[in-house]
């Protein structure tokens, strides 16, 4: 593994050189042995990420472009360039983009990969399917046992 600093990324390029109508993350940090995970995410003028839930996670979300809002539990959080939100564990929250759409960046602590075991050394046979819990879009597996939206990239699960 390299410990040295590096620039991975120049956020504002990323930004212009999306379309208006693009959605989802348009930048993953992809480093091997790291210890968080980073999206930055784009969501089209009027495009929402339903109410989930990260039960696993806190949130670190920087509203980087664009305006929208953020709803949870009866109150509503502005969201414009520069604002920064805590998202603890367990807390549900929607996000609505503006009319010139959101673009912003979530950063939280690198969930554990997933490992394979021999059948030998496992109880009770096979393991489940979790095809389900797999996003679409981007592969993100959600810790959510009936997923709708990916905590990653906010689309829906089909």
């Amino acid at each position: 593994m390299n410990s040295a600093p590096r620039v991975l990324a120049v956020l504002d390029e990323l930004i212009h050189a999306v379309t208006p109508e693009e959605r989802g993350a348009i930048w993953q940090l992809a480093e091997q042995g790291r210890e968080l995970d980073a999206n930055l995410v784009r969501l089209p003028p009027g495009g929402e990420v339903g109410t989930h839930q990260e039960d696993v996670l806190d949130v670190l979300l920087v509203a980087l472009d664009g305006h929208g809002r953020l709803d949870t539990d009866g109150e509503s959080l502005a969201l414009t360039p520069s604002t920064v939100l805590w998202l603890p564990k367990t807390s549900r929250r929607a996000l609505a983009a503006g009319p010139d759409g959101l673009t912003y960046l979530t950063v939280h602590r690198r969930r554990p990969g997933l490992t394979i075991t021999p059948a030998s050394s496992r109880e009770g046979g096979e393991p489940p399917c979790m095809l389900d819990l797999v996003c679409p879009s981007c592969g993100h597996l959600s810790q959510d046992p009936e997923p709708v939206f990916c905590s990653r990239c906010g689309d829906r699960f089909a």
